[in-house]
């Protein structure tokens, strides 16, 4: 695998792999010293153009656990601001010869360009209302650490479906696992025909206590041209997953950041059952995982590295 883009590229198998490479990575981060010797020597490009507070921060520290070089670049204070087009930014940060770029754009397929323009492994760490492969890896991940598995699980992704990348990454990723997924909102949020990605659809929360997991998606009022509900006190007062909605059984996730008292109350978030916690945890391992699958491989490992795919034999302390 020269690049991760889609979680769609990715099968069951490829999927369990890289969730059992973590597992190993998981191990490591228990120990006192955290960094092992596998990239060391090569270069990793971060590259933002949207704000990131979880993934940008956890591919950077991802990296130098696995001990590469960490060159992080945001839009704002750069070239980009005086008129640097994507292109030329990449054939730019090209010319350090890194071994990955991790890019986020606001627009869709941004990734799969910047993968035509250089010879790096890419890394799409958001585009636009596209994909977001790495957050439903680390979804994926807590859920199985938690369940054992998610054959027959049914989760049900909650708000603005609409505009999130995170929802159909994790809408594919749930079902390539086996779990039953139902995506629920307001008629306005939910994109036409989604259904033909294997879920059912629902415009109100009736039914929700079913579910084992419910999946909460922020409001993301920075891609809304018009409005798409008449308030967020109204959308709260319909779709707000608070102490009444979530039963004792049932595990709550979000991607984060969290718009407390909008698509979560207070109380949800800090409840027994949320795994949002869990969850920024898990985005550390999984993005060493990806970072391993992808440049320590047998094509481009260093010598002595890339021989197994097996995930124990990660290296030995830095």
């Amino acid at each position: 695998m020269k690049h991760l883009l889609s979680i769609e590229q990715l099968s069951r198998e490829e999927i369990e792999g890289i969730l059992d490479r973590a597992e190993s990575f998981a191990e490591v981060g228990r120990r006192d010293i955290k960094k092992v010797p596998t990239l060391r020597g090569r270069t990793v490009v971060s590259l933002f153009y949207e704000s990131s507070t979880r993934t940008s921060s956890s591919f950077d520290l991802a990296a130098k656990r696995l001990s590469a070089d960490v060159v992080s670049v945001k839009a704002a204070g750069s070239s980009v601001e005086k008129g640097e087009s994507l292109k030329d930014t990449v054939a730019t940060l090209s010319a350090y010869d890194p071994a990955a770029i991790v890019i986020r754009h606001p627009y869709a397929g941004a990734a799969q360009m910047v993968a035509g323009w250089t010879a790096a492994s890419v890394i799409n760490a958001g585009d636009g209302k596209h994909e977001h492969p790495s957050q439903a890896l680390l979804d994926v991940y807590t859920l199985r650490r938690k369940l054992g598995s998610l054959e027959g699980v049914r989760i049900w992704i909650v708000g603005d479906v609409l505009h999130s990348r995170v929802a159909r990454s994790n809408l594919i990723a749930f079902n390539r696992m086996g779990a039953e997924v139902t995506v629920c909102g307001p008629p306005t949020l939910i994109p036409r025909g989604i259904e033909e990605l294997g879920c059912d659809v629902a415009y109100g929360l009736e039914g929700i206590e079913e579910a084992e997991v419910v999946y909460a998606l922020r409001m993301q009022k920075e891609r809304m041209s018009e409005s798409f509900v008449p308030s967020l006190r109204e959308y709260a007062a319909s779709f707000q997953i608070d102490s009444r909605r979530l039963q004792p059984r049932q595990l709550l996730m979000h991607p984060g950041p969290v718009n407390r008292g909008v698509e979560l109350s207070g109380e949800a978030i800090d409840s027994p059952q949320s795994l949002i916690t869990e969850q920024v945890a898990a985005g550390l391992v999984v993005r060493m995982a990806i970072l391993y699958e992808l440049l320590a491989g047998a094509e481009g490992a260093p010598s002595g590295e890339g021989e197994s795919s097996r995930p124990t034999p990660i290296g030995t302390p830095a």
